[in-house]
């Protein structure tokens, strides 16, 4: 389906792909995994056609319809929620804006309306609705929404709205650039299961390792300006990845010791007459040889202890009778929940059942209408969002910022950590005032990291990191000695750190006394009934 061929391709005077090659064949599930700049947008852009390579051939079969999913959606216009999802084509937005704009005005005699309608039957419009609905539904909306403008909702809304539309297409080759960001557990779930099913070719970049296992049969990997094909799951391309790495470490070490070998050769008889042919032989063969570079070891998790937390009384935190509700739309009515010490709590449940809401209730980020919030004697709180930072100094360096937190820690310590939350060489020394928002999230949550409460609140901590960064995050609270609760769509997360399961839905939780895979049993989630298939 998908042949890439000698591929060369040079950004701001680096080489990114030098003859690269990649085969996709239709129906293969493909993972495009590297370091962040390595080039994977940049190789994805290319197969769309949107930049060109400076050399080398990209063929893609003539037949092949390709569907792309960006991390980030345009500005919408005033098309719903359930038109963008059946605009599979833009001749089939054309006519459905047509369509709508007539039937609003009461022209639907004229002849511009009726040509509309033609295109629209002809190619199974009326079909394309109900299953443009159970896929948004699959993804999270509620029926109430299909019909309501798309500027209405927030971008992570829209992406699930396109992404939606993508899947109602069922191109040929579905490329996929971080496709869970903006989904929540249910949702994603619902996701995995769907593209199990998809009858297409799959190529995603992704910094979900349980998505990928899931879903991946082949990995390319860009490493060394090649692509590297790994056959199998994400798992298995590290372990193979590995294996490669030990090999061209041994392979360069042998090449070095034949190097010296011949090298001390030269040296011991160059001035020796009778062997004169011998040592220019030598002499040639070094000049022929082709050195193999150093192997660059793969990027690896670095670990680190920090400060254990004050023990906490066994009861943390309590919550007592509360209520809570946003004018007529009731969120918790008489809730009852208590925390104790040692637990380690992942919230799951549907997007907009009020896991945000009873996170931040905990954290006392949020008044409730009545009841009673108790902390623990000598709870130590601590509450992480990727849309909220704890007070910085905006004049600090990252740097600085650390390091005032951090105590006793060593500089080289506090760029390691620094290093493995992807602030790197001279992003250590930007001022506070300068980062981003997802750079002030991932400080903030390093600061959490060198100097944590005994209870740890957690709202969609891996947002904003990669792979490397969400194992380094998962090592470090494995550690942890104090309480966590917190909410994840992050299925390699959750499995690592929760041993208990809080399902909230409708205002009712219902607890679970296991972790991820205990709650997927007991719940039904596990067995085929909740399968959708496309």
């Amino acid at each position: 389906m998908l042949i890439i061929r000698k591929l060369t391709k040079t950004l701001g005077g680096r080489t990114l792909f030098e003859d690269a090659d990649m085969t996709i064949n239709w129906g293969e599930r493909v993972a495009l995994v590297g370091p962040n700049g390595a080039g994977k947008s940049t190789l994805f852009k290319q197969i769309l056609k949107e930049d060109k390579p400076d050399s080398g051939k990209i063929d893609l079969d003539e037949y092949a319809i390709t569907g792309y999913l960006a991390q980030e959606a345009g500005d919408p216009g005033d098309e719903t929620i359930l038109e963008i999802a059946i605009s599979t084509t833009p001749e089939m937005a054309k006519a459905i804006r047509t369509m709508r704009e007539h039937e609003a005005a009461g022209t639907t005699d004229d002849a511009d309306y009726h040509a509309a309608q033609d295109h629209f039957d002809a190619n199974n419009g009326y079909a394309l609705e109900p299953k443009a609905k159970k896929i948004l539904a699959g993804l999270g909306f509620e029926a109430d929404a299909y019909d309501q403008p798309a500027n209405k909702f927030s971008g992570g809304w829209i992406m699930r709205a396109h992404l939606a539309q993508l899947l109602v297409k069922e191109p040929d080759l579905l490329m996929l650039d971080e496709p869970t960001n903006h989904l929540d557990l249910m949702a994603l779930i619902w996701l995995q299961r769907y593209l199990k099913n998809y009858p297409g070719a799959l190529l995603m970049i992704s910094h979900d390792r349980d998505f990928m296992d899931e879903l991946i049969e082949t990995v390319y990997e860009i490493d060394e300006e090649k692509l590297i094909s790994y056959t199998g799951n994400y798992t298995s391309y590290l372990e193979q990845r590995n294996k490669r790495y030990q090999q061209k470490v041994q392979a360069y070490r042998n090449q070095n010791k034949e190097i010296e070998r011949v090298q001390e050769f030269i040296d011991r008889f160059r001035s020796v007459t009778s062997k004169a042919a011998q040592v220019q032989s030598r002499i040639k063969t070094l000049e022929k040889m082709k050195r193999l570079p150093k192997p660059i070891a793969p990027r690896k998790v670095f670990k680190f202890s920090f400060p254990q937390p004050k023990r906490s009384n066994q009861k943390v935190i309590e919550l007592e009778k509360v209520h809570k509700a946003y004018g007529d739309k009731v969120i918790y009515e008489s809730l009852d929940l208590t925390i104790e010490r040692g637990d380690r709590m992942v919230l799951v449940g549907p997007n907009g059942a009020g896991k945000s809401t009873l996170l931040k209730i905990l954290a006392g980020q949020l008044e409730f209408d009545s009841g009673e919030r108790k902390c623990g004697y000598n709870t130590n709180l601590g509450y992480y969002s990727q849309h909220r930072t704890e007070s910085m100094d905006e004049a600090n360096t990252v740097l600085e910022e650390v390091m005032a937190s951090g105590g006793d820690m060593r500089e080289d310590e506090a760029r390691s950590i620094l290093g493995s939350f992807l602030f790197r060489r001279a992003d250590v020394h930007k001022k506070v005032r300068v980062l981003s928002g997802g750079e002030k999230s991932r400080l903030n949550l390093v600061k959490f990291l060198v100097n944590p409460p005994n209870l740890l609140l957690m709202d969609e901590p891996t947002t904003h990191l990669d792979i490397i960064s969400i194992e380094a995050l998962v090592q470090a609270l494995k550690h942890y000695e104090g309480t966590l609760v917190f909410i994840s769509h992050d299925v390699h997360f959750i499995r690592n750190l929760a041993d208990t399961t809080l399902h909230v839905d409708n205002g009712k939780l219902t607890r679970y006394a296991g972790g991820y895979d205990y709650y997927l049993e007991k719940s039904g989630l596990d067995d085929n009934r909740g399968a959708v298939t496309s």
